[in-house]
């Protein structure tokens, strides 16, 4: 099993969820984060004053997935992601040595 983290634009996240219940992803967690890489933030104009926005908002998608399916997940997820613009974001994919589903007491793939 793996954990796939991605690192999303927010107004890309109908676009992503969509994308992953087409590959049969049933589940994720979202979580709202701010941060920033190569882009290094940006500056905007607020009632006349300039100001530096360091951290840019973001969003951060867990799935954990069979390991036979990383790849089509990675696919769906870097695809819908996709503007082409600096700030994409980044997917990480890590190793899941155990789930457990807590109502039933599964474990392993038949957890997920």
């Amino acid at each position: 099993m793996k954990m796939i983290i991605a690192i999303i634009k927010p107004f890309k996240l109908d676009d992503v969820r969509d994308a992953l219940g087409e590959v049969g992803v049933q589940g994720m967690t979202v979580t709202e984060v701010r941060g920033f890489g190569r882009q290094k933030g940006h500056t905007e104009l607020y009632r006349g004053a300039e100001y530096v926005v360091d951290f840019l908002p973001k969003l951060r998608l867990e799935v954990a997935v069979p390991d036979a399916r990383v790849e089509a997940v990675v696919d769906a997820i870097a695809d819908s992601a996709a503007s082409g613009r600096i700030g994409d974001g980044k997917i990480f994919v890590q190793p899941l040595e155990q789930a457990i589903r807590i109502r039933t007491g599964e474990e392993g793939d038949e957890a997920l």
